[in-house]
């Protein structure tokens, strides 16, 4: 017999890629086997597998939770957004092809087997598989087909239970209302329901929790209090880096060291920043379309980008070309980070249409280097050094794209990185501007103490950053145990 239990939201961000992470935490705590699963994603924000394959981060920060290496049977079917009606499908880890909206949502049944593949082997190796679901399953005009929520459900035979989220508001109507929105094969599945994101003295819900369970016929597993140390964790969403301007610790304070990252239209991996945001003495403000680069900036970063080309061409008419060349004159520093790197160079070709059309742009022209996109996607980890400090890096190469130094410009640039036996990614003689494609390398404590430490002299840091994620998780794990009903779910799961 199969132990698993699917969760649903009643809506998108409403907290249930966290509480994953924090329940899988708990259980592994408790002995058990956990397997992250989530059948179908959107997101840029990836995760490089040891088999060379990419899946989510939300399902590669849940592996974590649970204490083992991440897997592409753990999100078998990834869609990256390229444009807003056309996305990059991967299933299993590797490129299936790319499509528009329509597309897609015509041809995804043809990925159930796929999925079902994928989970049935996590089973194989657990006690639990958790899994998540996407968007909401009362999105009914999109049943048909359905791979990642209901549709998986029915198929694979599992239960289910809907999160809503209060902080937003009228979360009995959400619930209340889904449960009104399904079928009735669909509603039999539902064993319960968890409110998330709690704010206040729990005792003045109670009445809210019997009218939930009255209205939808759904019994409570728990009211679960908003989790502060959230932001200490990996997010899978642009959305959450959308909603904020500056994160840190230390605005306004002298020896403060100013990061600025503009949001391009589809950037990705943003998590690379997490390591920054962590230090007490950074502030990283995510620049917003029509903001300008503020002139008192020590660093901006470039960051990844899943259409490269398009979002060049979106950095170009936010003026911030011209903020860049005015905080380089300054003596202001600039790194480039994959995409970012390819945006730094002399000029960027997609003579495959890869990236959607044909094309030849001029780039930045603050890296001697041409990009050429290809239609083979380099999916690898890495271990290496920065060359300047000798401080060990490690990370993962995510992009497709052949970069090239103009080597007539040899003297006035170095290598940026080693890793193995060959060089990566190029900076100028000076130290102002580099770029590279390894993304995560902030990760390494003693590289982020020596770059920061480039940019400002500062006393070294304290913080390990890993390690302060293993702390979170299991301080949300203990969240979970006191909050929600964990053996009355294990029991929904079948497990014995």
């Amino acid at each position: 017999m199969t132990v698993a239990i699917m969760f649903q939201g009643t809506g998108s961000d409403v907290g249930k890629s966290l509480l994953v992470a924090g329940i899988a935490r708990a259980l592994s705590n408790r002995g058990l086997k956990v397997r992250p699963f989530k059948p179908q994603n959107m997101s840029n924000n990836a995760a490089v597998t040891p088999c060379g394959g990419e899946i989510g981060r939300a399902q590669a920060l849940q592996a974590k939770a649970c204490r083992v290496e991440t897997s592409t049977d753990m999100n078998p079917v990834l869609l990256k957004p390229q444009t807003d009606m056309g996305s990059q499908v991967i299933v299993q880890g590797k490129i299936w092809g790319n499509t528009n909206t329509g597309n897609y949502w015509t041809r995804r049944h043809e990925l159930m087997p796929t999925v079902l593949e994928s989970f049935h082997r996590l089973a194989d190796e657990a006690d639990i598989v958790l899994v998540e679901g996407a968007g909401s399953p009362a999105e009914v005009n999109l049943r048909s087909g359905d791979i990642a929520n209901m549709g998986f459900a029915i198929a694979a035979q599992v239960p289910v239970i809907l999160i809503g989220d209060i902080d937003r508001g009228g979360v009995i109507a959400s619930i209340v209302g889904t449960g009104e929105l399904l079928q009735q094969e669909e509603k039999d599945l539902v064993r319960g329901v968890i409110i998330n994101k709690f704010r206040g003295d729990l005792s003045l819900f109670k009445s809210g929790v019997s009218i939930i369970e009255e209205k939808s016929g759904f019994s409570s597993l728990g009211v679960v209090p908003y989790f502060k140390d959230a932001r200490k964790l990996p997010d899978e969403d642009a959305v959450s880096v959308q909603s904020g301007v500056s994160i840190g610790n230390s605005a306004g304070e002298k020896d403060t060291i100013r990061i600025v990252v503009p949001l391009i239209s589809r950037i990705s991996n943003f998590d690379d920043f997490d390591p920054l945001i962590a230090e007490e003495d950074v502030e990283l403000t995510f620049i917003h379309p029509g903001d300008v680069i503020p002139a008192e900036t020590d660093l901006v970063i470039l960051p990844g980008s899943k259409a490269t080309i398009g979002d060049l061409e979106f950095f170009r008419a936010q003026g911030w070309d011209i903020d860049l060349l005015a905080h380089v004159r300054r003596g202001g520093q600039v790194l480039g980070i994959c995409g970012g790197y390819q945006m730094l160079g002399t000029l960027i070709s997609d003579p495959q249409g890869i990236e959607g059309e044909v094309a030849l742009i001029p780039g930045l022209e603050l890296l001697p280097v041409t990009t050429v996109l290809t239609g083979n996607k380099k999916l690898t980890e890495v271990k290496g050094h920065d060359i300047t400090s000798g401080e060990t890096i490690t990370g993962y190469e995510m992009h497709v794209g052949v970069t090239e130094i103009d080597e007539t410009q040899a003297n006035d640039i170095s290598p940026m990185l080693s890793i193995g036996q060959r060089e990566e990614g190029v900076q100028l003689s000076t130290g102002q501007v580099s770029g590279c494609y390894l993304h995560g390398l902030f990760v390494s404590d003693s590289y982020r103490a020596a770059f920061l430490n480039r940019i400002k002299k500062r006393e070294a840091s304290a913080l390990s950053f890993e390690k302060e994620v293993d702390v979170t998780l299991d301080a949300l794990a203990q969240h979970m145990e006191e909050h929600v009903d964990l053996d009355k779910l294990l029991l929904i799961a079948g497990y014995k």
